[in-house]
């Protein structure tokens, strides 16, 4: 047919055909043939030259798992491609000169040292807006506090004395800056001592995310800090939400869950600092509260400690030394220090 749309291997539109889950088009025969694992009968006609695009071919020269599908293989292969090209690395440094932040690389100054406990997941960059030294203090003058997004008045009420408390101590309280026990969280220690809170977040810091908490944040920045993984212009994901509680788990001495549902985003923090061999804390609350069951699960589990103030949250940051850890004494020999 004259001017006819051809595919890679010259068949007409008249043999063409779509295939759907990978959004290539492709001759009739050749899309049979992405199919050979379930057809084996199937045969390329000779002397065609198979489509380019055909998933089998890629996947014999790789070789997928098995038990994987061909053509579902070549879908996530395509996904899973690196999509940081060199000019995208120089918009994302054009745009963080613009906004201010601060990029820190592991090996760098200002680089935090809990991050290295991750191994491989850790990130390969951080974005910063406000104090980058609050990273670099004693991992234990960091505290994790999460929760809920849809939080009950009694979870956000324990979340705000908490956190005011631990503000006093002085201690550096992290969150996700989300609503409900994060917001919670955020405004109890910024309206205690300025510097006190550090936001994690899991989109890009041109646009912080909730829409709500713009101005919370934005407070957070100037007097503390706001950080994430994600360069600017990322937008928030689920993926990215779910990557973010490595960060904080491994960013401070101890998790605390204040409040969260039995499937609470807030859990995945919690394993991650279990996983790190960090201390985890839980709020218990009402046995009728469907808001609690995260923290019961946890505690059923063994896997966090109760919770009740602010001296539990204490003494699993920075527990005592065991009764028979050796003692410092003056060397043999000389006679003790005295004091004018």
């Amino acid at each position: 047919m004259p001017g006819a749309a051809k595919c890679t291997c010259r068949e007409t539109t008249s043999r063409r055909n779509l295939d759907a889950r990978d959004h290539r088009t492709r001759c009739a025969p050749c899309s049979r043939g992405s199919l050979r694992a379930r057809r084996p009968h199937h045969r390329h006609p000779p002397g065609r030259p198979r489509c380019r695009g055909d998933a089998a071919t890629r996947h014999r020269r790789h070789g997928p798992p098995a038990g994987v599908d061909p053509v579902e293989g070549a879908v996530w292969r395509g996904r899973l491609a690196a999509r940081i090209t060199p000019r995208g690395v120089e918009q994302a440094r054009e745009q963080s000169d613009r906004l201010g932040l601060r990029i820190l690389t592991p090996g760098t100054p200002g680089w935090p040292e809990g991050l290295s406990d991750l191994g491989v997941l850790a990130p390969v960059a951080l974005w910063v807006k406000g104090d980058a030294g609050l990273l670099t203090s004693s991992l234990g003058s960091r505290v994790t506090m999460v929760g809920a997004r849809a939080a009950t008045g009694y979870g956000e009420h324990v979340a705000t004395e908490l956190a005011a408390d631990l503000a006093q101590l002085p201690r550096v309280i992290l969150s996700g800056g989300a609503y409900g026990i994060d917001g919670a969280a955020h405004s109890a220690a910024l309206a205690v001592r300025a510097g006190s809170t550090v936001a994690v977040l899991a989109s890009g810091l041109d646009r912080y995310y909730p829409a709500g908490h713009q101005e919370l944040l934005a407070r957070v920045a100037n007097t503390g800090a706001v950080i994430s993984e994600a360069p600017p212009g990322a937008a928030p994901t689920r993926w990215r939400f779910l990557q973010r509680g490595r960060l904080l788990a491994a960013l401070s001495a101890s998790t605390i869950v204040v409040e969260a549902g039995y499937r609470s985003g807030s859990l995945h923090t919690a394993a991650e600092a279990h996983r790190l061999g960090r201390p985890v804390g839980a709020v218990p609350g009402p046995i009728t509260s469907a808001a609690s069951a995260g923290c019961h699960r946890l505690l059923h589990d063994q896997m966090a400690t109760v919770i009740t103030s602010t001296g539990d949250i204490t003494a699993l940051t920075d527990p005592p030394a065991p009764p028979d850890a050796p003692t410092l004494s003056a060397p043999v020999g000389r006679p003790p220090a005295r004091t004018l």
